[in-house]
């Protein structure tokens, strides 16, 4: 009864995680649009999707994390689960860590460096 009490659980915390990713991708999408069409703003567009449709992506990976360590804590203590939940979260840590790379442009122990220089315009003016 709690092993299925607590899966249910853990099985709505992976739909909120992957509703995170598809709605952020989504907004991110629509919220584009209209940048698109304004030629002032067209060029920085695609960064800023990039931007945007990576953290959505980020925050959903998090949020799955949460819910693969809740079913090894909670329901499949085994050596073997920990140790897939081990891979799982070294994979996903991976990805994360370079997703944020991709998204920010600098390492994350770097940012207090390009924290303190302006930022440069993208069209050259």
């Amino acid at each position: 009864m709690f092993e299925e009490i607590v899966s249910g659980w853990v099985l709505a915390i992976e739909i909120v995680g992957a509703l995170i990713m598809i709605l952020g991708a989504g907004f991110a999408l629509v919220a584009a649009v209209p940048t698109m069409r304004r030629a002032d703003t067209r060029g920085t567009t695609y960064e800023r999707l990039r931007r945007t449709v990576g953290r959505a992506i980020l925050l959903g990976l998090e949020v799955l994390i949460i819910a693969d360590i809740i079913r090894t804590i909670l329901v499949d203590q085994t050596p073997q689960s920990v140790v897939v939940l081990g891979g799982i979260v070294a994979i996903r840590i991976a990805l994360s860590f370079s997703l944020e790379v991709e998204i920010d442009g600098v390492w994350p122990w770097a940012k207090w460096r390009v924290a303190d220089t302006p930022p440069q315009d993208s069209q050259g003016e």
